[in-house]
């Protein structure tokens, strides 16, 4: 069977921890693939596990036990998650995004595979410690953010529906007062969606009041399920009476200024 250079086995146990954030890898799935002794693979993530650390690139956790072996935890320096979050703001600042009615164009942004997946790996960075078993966001514009934390936290994702759909079978329903505009709104899920007993992290774009918020505890109420974390792209702080108190964004927004521009800044939480 070949062998393989030192920095090719580097190169490649980076990739595959990497693209499974989250996923417990037992060394000897390494051992096989290289052809190498265990010593020699547990010197190699060593490696690897001091150069993510030095670049703040996240971390490297060894798992002990027979069905062990070492995972991938994502994180981001800093200095990179400040750069990205002024750059957000920057980019939210500009003129022509404001709409008829004060609203903030926003769906270039929600769509944009660069943005959106640094954005998942910040807020992904700041659950990881919640012992996450799915992310939770409805079906709206922030679906792809929400992927993007899923995928880095190594969970499903769970979309949650304004309305029902025959090919979701069984489905939970409820009403829900939203938080700004008092309007009763219906969401639903499938039995199927979602296992009893879940502990969830809700991911979404944008947040006002947060009345979409609580309809979400509620139906996670219906499967037994608790909510453990609120993620937000960009939340609204100019209505100050929110109806959820824990919560993390990226960014805050205040309203359009004079010039029709949209007044935002970094989220308390990262200053």
């Amino acid at each position: 069977m070949e062998k393989f250079s030192r920095n090719t086995r580097i190169a490649a146990i980076t990739k595959i921890l990497i693209e499974n954030p989250n996923k417990v890898i037992n060394l000897s799935e390494f051992t096989e693939k290289f052809n190498a002794a265990k010593s020699t693979v547990s010197e190699d993530i060593l490696v690897v596990k001091e150069t993510l650390n030095k670049f703040d690139m996240g971390r490297i956790d060894t798992v002990a036990g027979a069905a062990g072996g070492v995972r991938y935890v994502c994180g981001v320096s800093k200095e990179e998650r400040k750069s990205f979050i002024d750059e957000l703001c920057s980019v939210l600042r500009e003129k022509d995004r404001i709409i008829p009615g004060n609203f903030i164009y926003m769906t270039d942004i929600m769509y944009n595979p660069e943005i959106i997946r640094k954005a998942g790996i910040i807020l992904a960075s700041e659950f990881h410690n919640k012992s996450v078993d799915c992310v939770v966001t409805v079906e709206t514009k922030g679906i792809p953010l929400a992927y993007e934390v899923a995928s880095m936290l190594g969970v499903p994702l769970v979309i949650v529906r304004r309305d029902n759909k025959v090919t979701e079978g069984t489905t939970v329903s409820i009403n829900y007062v939203t938080g700004s505009s008092k309007r009763i709104q219906t969401m639903s899920l499938s039995r199927k969606a979602l296992r009893n007993g879940s502990k969830c992290i809700f991911i979404d774009d944008f947040m006002k009041a947060g009345g979409t918020v609580t309809g979400i505890i509620n139906l996670l109420k219906e499967f037994d399920s608790t909510l453990v974390g609120i993620g937000i792209l960009v939340e609204d702080v100019e209505d100050t009476k929110k109806l959820v108190e824990e919560r993390i964004s990226l960014v805050e927004f205040s309203g359009i200024d004079e010039e029709e521009s949209a007044i935002v800044f970094p989220s308390r939480h990262f200053k």
